[in-house]
C-alpha cells in the first residue's frame, strides 16, 4: 500500500482545540522518555529553580493523571483546567520535579520556573526524543486552507526525486513506512517529538508538517526546526478559540519564529496578509502567485470536470502541469508544493512527475463515480473562503446546475455561519443545508444561522439529518448538474451530542447512487 493509500485507512482527526485537563491536552498526551536524560538547566535559558541547581530528567509527562514514577511533570494552563492545581497529584504518583509557570509549594519537590511553560514543555519533548528536527529536513505549512493538498504534494514531489519523507497532517501521521490516526492535524508535542523520531529512524531525510493555529498557539512545536515555512492564506476560521481576527493572523504568522537561521519563506503574493508579511520577514524568500509578478507563477490553460492543466513558470522555465483535481486553490497548492521543491534543488520535471502523481487527495475535491450523468463531488471546505474556491472551480465546469450540501459545526465559530450561506446562495444553484458536526448545539439552530445568510432564505432547503440531505440532493440532481457535498471531507464520524458516530461522505453518497441506478437498471 502506498503512502497516500495508507492515509485513506486510517480514522481522521477531532477538532484542534486544545482542552487542557488536570495540566494535559486530552488523554492522547502521551509522555516522552529517553535513558541517558536531560538537563532543564541546559535545555532551559532563563529558568529558575527552587530546592536544586539544575534537575536532570529521562522522562515528562503534562497530565498529572497519567504521570509515572521518575517523571517531570509540567503544569501546563489550559482552556478549562490549570495543570498548576494538580502538581499534589502528580507527586502522589511519583513525579520527581515540577516545571511551572508561578512558584509551588511542593515540598521537597524540585521547582523549575519558566515564562511558558507550553513551549518548554515541547522545548524538552524533543530534546528527550534526540532533536530529531536537527536530523530532518522539517517543511511546516500552515494557513486557513491547502494545508493538506500542499503537503501530500510536496511529499510526492520529495518522493519523485528520491527522497524519504513522513508528513504529519490532517490525514494521518506517516513515518515513511508506518501510518496511524491523526488526533489533531498538528499532533500535541510528545506525539509530535515522537512520530519526527521516528522519521528520522526509518531513515527518511524529510519530514512535512501541517501547522494548525491552535498548535502555533499552543507552543505544540517549540523546538522543531523549521528548515523551510509556507503560508498558503489567511482567511477567517476558528475565532471560536481565538476569539478575532488579528489574534488568528498572529498565530500564523509565528510559524516563521520556528525557521532556522537560514530557513526559507515560501508565501502567496495574492493573499493580502501573505502579502504584508513579505516586508517583515528577514529570512529569504519564495513567492507565489496567479495574479501578480512572483518567482513561481501559474496560467491556467483549461479546465473540465475531473481534469485541468496550467502552466508553471520558475525563473525562464515554463512547463505544462495536468492535475485530476480542479480550482485556482488547488493551482496554488501545486505552486506551494513546487516552490518547497525548487528549495531543495529538485529538478521542475521532478517536480511536475511529483505533482501529477497526485490523483486526487481524500475529501478534497475527490469525485464519487457510480455510472450517473451528473457529477459528484466530495470537499472539505467548511469555511466562507474554501466554499467560494470550491464552488468557482465547479461552476466553470458544469453545464448544469450546481447543487451545494453543507453545514457548518456546532460549538464553533458562530460568526462565519450566515457568511457560508451567503456564499452558497451567490455561487449555488439549489442550497442544501444540513448538519456538519452539530456537537452540543440543536441542529436546526445552526441550520437557521446558516440560513440568516441568505438573501432570499425560502430557497434554502433545511435537512438536518446528514444522510437524508445527501439523498435529497442527488435524486435532485439531472443530466449535466454537479453536486458538491461539502463541509466533512474526509471525516468518518459524525459529532452528535457527546458522541462520536461512524459517518462518511463518500460511502453515503456511492450507497444512494448504487441504489438509485439499480433500481434504474432493474426497471428498465
Amino acid at each position: 500500500m502506498c503512502w497516500l493509500e495508507a492515509f485513506a485507512y486510517v480514522q481522521h482527526p477531532t477538532d484542534e482545540v486544545g482542552v487542557a485537563g488536570h495540566g494535559g491536552l486530552r488523554a492522547m498526551d502521551f509522555s516522552v522518555a529517553t535513558e541517558s536524560g536531560i538537563s532543564l538547566r541546559e535545555h532551559l535559558d532563563g529558568a529558575s529553580f527552587y530546592g536544586v541547581e539544575d534537575v536532570r530528567v529521562t522522562s515528562i509527562c503534562n497530565d498529572s493523571r497519567r504521570v509515572r514514577e521518575g517523571d517531570l511533570f509540567v503544569a501546563i494552563t489550559g482552556v478549562r483546567h490549570d495543570g498548576h492545581e494538580h502538581w499534589q497529584e502528580a507527586v502522589r504518583r511519583g513525579a520527581v520535579a515540577i516545571l511551572a509557570e508561578q512558584p509551588l509549594p511542593a515540598g521537597g519537590v524540585p521547582v523549575c520556573i519558566v515564562p511558558d511553560s507550553r513551549a518548554a514543555h515541547g522545548r524538552l519533548c524533543q530534546a528527550l526524543s534526540g532533536n530529531p528536527s536537527h536530523q530532518l529536513r522539517v517543511l511546516g505549512i500552515t494557513g486557513t486552507n491547502g494545508k493538506t493538498s500542499t503537503a501530500m504534494l510536496l511529499r510526492s514531489v520529495l518522493n519523485e526525486a528520491g527522497f524519504g519523507a513522513g508528513v504529519l497532517g490532517t490525514l494521518g501521521y506517516f513515518d515513511g513506512y508506518d501510518a496511524a490516526e491523526a488526533t489533531h492535524t498538528t499532533p500535541p508535542a510528545p506525539v509530535l517529538a515522537k512520530w519526527l523520531a521516528r522519521t528520522a529512524a526509518q531513515g527518511c531525510s524529510h519530514a512535512v508538517l501541517e501547522v494548525s493555529s491552535h498548535a502555533l498557539s499552543q507552543s505544540r512545536i517549540a523546538g522543531v526546526r523549521l528548515d523551510a515555512a509556507m503560508i498558503t492564506n489567511v482567511g477567517r476560521d476558528h475565532l471560536d478559540y481565538h476569539n478575532s481576527q488579528a489574534n488568528y493572523r498572529d498565530a500564523k504568522a509565528r510559524i516563521l519564529d520556528h525557521l532556522s537561521p537560514d530557513g526559507v519563506v515560501i508565501l502567496n503574493t495574492d493573499d493580502p496578509f501573505c502579502s504584508r508579511l513579505i516586508c517583515e520577514t528577514y529570512h529569504p524568500t519564495l513567492t507565489v502567485s496567479m495574479k501578480k509578478e512572483a518567482e513561481l507563477t501559474a496560467t491556467l490553460v483549461e479546465r473540465h470536470f475531473g481534469e485541468q492543466t496550467f502552466l508553471l513558470n520558475a525563473g525562464l522555465d515554463t512547463v505544462p502541469v495536468r492535475t485530476r483535481t480542479i480550482g485556482d486553490h488547488f493551482i496554488y497548492n501545486c505552486l506551494g508544493a513546487a516552490a518547497m521543491g525548487l528549495v531543495y534543488g529538485i529538478s521542475l520535471q521532478d517536480i511536475v512527475r511529483g505533482i501529477e502523481a497526485v490523483n486526487y487527495v481524500p475529501g478534497r475535491m475527490e469525485p464519487v463515480v457510480c455510472g450517473q450523468p451528473f457529477g459528484v463531488v466530495i470537499d472539505y471546505a467548511h469555511t466562507p473562503d474554501a466554499l467560494v474556491a470550491c464552488l468557482k472551480a465547479l461552476r466553470t465546469v458544469t453545464a448544469g446546475r450546481v447543487i451545494c450540501v453543507f453545514g457548518a459545526g456546532g460549538d464553533r465559530d458562530r460568526q462565519k455561519r450566515p457568511q457560508m450561506g451567503t456564499v452558497v446562495e451567490r455561487l449555488a444553484d439549489l442550497a442544501v443545508i444540513t448538519s456538519d458536526n452539530p456537537r452540543s448545539e440543536d441542529p436546526r439552530v445552526i441550520a437557521e444561522n446558516v440560513r440568516r445568510g441568505f438573501s432570499s432564505p425560502a430557497t434554502a432547503k433545511i435537512v438536518t439529518d446528514r444522510a437524508a440531505a445527501i439523498a435529497f440532493a442527488l435524486r435532485e440532481a439531472r443530466a449535466g448538474d454537479c453536486v458538491v457535498i461539502a463541509g466533512k471531507g474526509h471525516e468518518s464520524y459524525q459529532v452528535v451530542g457527546n458522541h462520536r458516530y461512524e459517518f462518511d461522505d463518500r460511502t453515503v453518497a456511492n450507497h444512494v447512487l448504487q441504489r438509485m441506478y439499480r433500481a434504474t437498471s432493474l426497471a428498465a
